[in-house]
């Protein structure tokens, strides 16, 4: 059995991580499992550096193989904004429904066809040693003029995919992980583990 530490203390991002990897063989742990390792600073300017930063760190720490996920939001007519910021734009870390009201006041007066967006997720696989595995998913969407929907978190209420004609908190959980950007992600890196181990 391969210990795997989930280099996050985000409940959210584990469930889905895990549930889209399901490796067998694998034990994954969180990184709430060890409280002396601190808070990882995201001082890179891109989701992969920031992800391998944080799996280099969590795997150093914990001295074991760790699992780093960097994802947000980018809007194009904020070229790109919020981006690496996602999870802090409206000030309070984590604070989903300030992020979402920041951003549907952002775009307030922008017409529907210019407020093209996707979520981009990064996974990084490292050992203490060294980086073993990046694999990258994107997800195309709309941002709404409204919040609709109850599943998923951070900016699901307000990422319309138009073809479902659904924000991606509308969706089944089951639709949101074959389409979304760290159902992507995993499924490759799902295909690097089994590779390794």
């Amino acid at each position: 059995m391969l210990d795997i530490v989930i280099a996050t203390r985000n409940p959210h991002k584990i469930r889905e991580l895990v549930a889209l990897i399901a490796v067998p063989g694998i034990r994954w742990r969180s990184l709430a499992e060890f409280p002396s390792v601190g808070a990882i600073p995201e001082r890179g300017r891109t989701f992969r550096a920031n992800a391998i930063t944080k799996a280099k760190a969590a795997a150093r720490a914990t001295g074991g193989w760790a699992l780093a996920d960097d994802s947000g939001i980018e809007v194009d007519v904020l070229e790109g904004a919020p981006g690496i910021h996602s999870a802090r734009f409206a000030g309070r870390h984590g604070d989903d429904q300030a992020n979402n009201q920041k951003l549907l006041r952002v775009l307030a007066g922008v017409p529907s066809a210019t407020r093209t967006a996707r979520y981009r997720c990064v996974l990084v696989l490292a050992s203490p040693q060294r980086v073993v595995a990046v694999t990258e998913g994107v997800f195309e969407g709309r941002i709404a003029r409204a919040q609709a929907g109850r599943r998923g978190f951070g900016y699901d209420p307000i990422f319309t995919v138009p073809r479902l004609g659904k924000t991606a908190a509308q969706l089944s959980t089951a639709t949101k992980h074959r389409i979304s950007h760290r159902g992507k992600a995993a499924r490759a890196m799902r295909h690097a583990l089994r590779a390794l181990i």
